[in-house]
């Protein structure tokens, strides 16, 4: 019977080492992503900290590379120093993911306030050409987001670039798709989106942060599976005496 059990554990182990070769993947790729889509919102967000938790993610993922393959083979040699050794850094790798779970709620939650301190100054630099960084971060915001202006389009009347230009127009990508003839006319509000962009960055950057918190969580509940599992074994192992005789090919008296 605690043979069974033992062979059922093993079985698990080998398959949930194997799901962490492709979670590695997968937090590798989210904490990617959270990289190149805080390049397009850079210069709504000014707190880098808040890249700490996408950080932690792809360097967790990296880390479950190496685990999973401490775990296959620790648990095919029957190794109990491997094991316990798994079962150690399985238990580091979960805290992190606790401590990344908490930062990326912390910083979901400092997301408007960081925005809302930014996003003014980002759009009082706007100049209308390509090569400033700035105004391409707004053009590219706003048809992304389908939005214009800060809280609505007639934010931009409060900027230099409107008030320089004298045409009484906004920038082309408050256009809407469908308004093919649209030039930015304020005499034409219909062919502009209608929403401000503030709270779809902030939207945005809190989907952003809940990839990683939803990712962070998923494979540390993966992870109590595979420290359980290798508790089981060490402890049979240790308590066993059948299963000591059957490793070491010995026989009862």
């Amino acid at each position: 019977m605690g043979q069974c059990g033992i062979t059922s554990s093993k079985t698990v182990l080998v398959f949930l080492n194997l799901i962490f070769w492709g979670a590695a993947g997968i937090l590798c790729y989210v904490g990617a992503y959270v990289f190149i889509t805080y390049d397009d919102y850079d210069h709504f967000f000014e707190d880098v900290y808040t890249l700490f938790p996408a950080v932690v993610i792809i360097a967790v993922g990296a880390l479950l590379f190496i685990i999973g393959l401490i775990g296959c083979c620790a648990t095919i040699r029957e190794s109990r120093c491997g094991l316990a050794t798994f079962v150690f850094i399985l238990l580091l790798v979960f805290v992190t993911e606790v401590v990344v779970v908490v930062l990326g709620y912390v910083y979901r939650a400092k997301v408007e306030n960081e925005v809302d301190r930014s996003i003014q100054k980002v759009y009082k630099t706007y100049n209308g050409t390509n090569p400033d960084a700035a105004s391409r971060a707004i053009d590219y915001v706003q048809r992304q987001l389908h939005c214009c202006g800060i809280h609505n389009y007639s934010d931009w009347e409060n900027t230099d670039w409107f008030k320089e230009t004298k045409n009484q127009s906004v920038p082309l990508s408050c256009c809407r798709e469908t308004a093919k003839s649209c030039n930015g006319s304020l005499a034409n509000p219909s062919d502009l989106y209608a929403e401000g962009c503030e709270a779809l960055v902030v939207k945005k950057l809190q989907e952003i942060l809940m990839h990683v918190i939803w990712a962070a969580l998923a494979f540390a509940a993966i992870q109590l599976l595979g420290m359980l599992c290798a508790c089981i074994v060490l402890c049979r192992r240790s308590r066993d005496p059948a299963y000591e005789l059957l490793i070491t090919g010995g026989t009862y008296a």
